[in-house]
This record gives C-alpha cells, structure tokens and sequence, in this order.
C-alpha cells in the first residue's frame, strides 16, 4: 500500500469515532450522547490549557490527548461496567497494529503518543489524563444540567483520579458553575 493510501485508510478509520457513542452516558439515560470525537477534541483542549499552566509543553499534552481514544476504532467505547468480564485491551498493541502500514514517521509519531500517554510518566501524559477526567466531569455536569439526574457517579470518579494542581482547582468550581458562565458579561 502506498504511504499516502495508508494515511487516507487510516483517516477513514478514525473517521469512525465521529459516529462512535460515549458507550457509559447511556447508562445515566442519555439518550444521543457526545462522540468519542467529540470528547476526544475538548480532551486535547483541556490537556493544552492543563499543561500550560502546569508549565509543561502544551502542545505536546494536546497531541497526546487527540490520540487518547483512537483505539477505539477497533474496540468501542467499553464503559467501565465491563471491567469485571473482559481484559482491557492494551492501547499500545492496537495502535501498533492501527499504524503498521503508516509511513515510518507518522507511524512512530502516534505510537509514541500512545505509549507516553498510557505510561503517564511526563507532565504532558499526566495533563492529558486529567484532561480526560475533567472532560467527563464538564460533560456530566453539562448533562445534570439538562435534567439527568444519575451522574454523580461520573463526577466523583473524576475528582477522585485528578492528579495536577491546576485539574483539581477547576474541577472543584466546574461542579458547582453553570455551564452556561460563559456567557456572563
């Protein structure tokens, strides 16, 4: 397969999590729920404003948070209610096998991200792991606001697993501001 055909096939492949469901919400009774993609851009977000007031690259923890849930291609979103039937499958053996055809660079490039992040042993992995808590505490709270009520679960589990400073200090207001503060003038 030729360089440019593998990145086109693998674009296409991720073009999956556009459609693919946050799998969990549907248990709090959400009836369309957000898209991994969708999930996956306000992660990288986050991840990038965590870093830079962590003082850590932000860049680099936005890059590591897109690829997050990338395997997702090939698993699903498996909600955590699953922990106790299957083993979680390995990030990294997926990414391998997503980018095995990809051009040396690009190939690397991702697979890096994906070990970096899984590993969570640099400032960038731990902000775009935070990032990924705090995006489900914003979305759960988001949902709370439009009338589901069963999302406390989602809230609690991500203030628990926060580990930078600056997570914590926006997870304790996100909780209690509206989701609309934003547009206080």
């Amino acid at each position: 397969m030729s360089e440019a055909r593998a990145l086109a096939a693998f674009a296409y492949e991720l073009g999956i999590l556009k459609r693919m469901r946050r799998a969990g919400w549907w248990h709090a009774g959400v009836r369309d729920p957000e898209s991994v993609a969708e999930h996956s851009l306000r992660v990288a977000h986050l991840a990038g404003l965590l870093a830079a007031e962590e003082g850590a690259d932000p860049a680099r923890a936005s890059y590591l948070a897109i690829w997050h849930d990338s395997q997702e291609t090939r698993t699903g979103d498996l909600p955590h209610t699953v922990k106790p039937y299957l083993t979680k499958p390995d990030p990294r053996q997926i990414t391998a096998d997503q980018t095995a055809g990809l051009p040396t660079a690009a190939g690397e490039s991702v697979r890096s991200a994906v070990a970096e992040y899984e590993a969570a042993s640099t400032l960038e992995a731990r902000c775009a792991r935070d990032a990924d808590k705090l995006e489900m505490l914003l979305q759960a709270v988001e949902y709370r606001d439009l009338g589901v009520q069963r999302v406390q679960g989602w809230i609690d589990s991500a203030l628990k697993g926060l580990t930078t400073s600056t997570a914590r200090r926006v997870a304790e207001v996100a909780v209690e501001l509206s989701p609309l503060a934003w547009r206080d003038r």
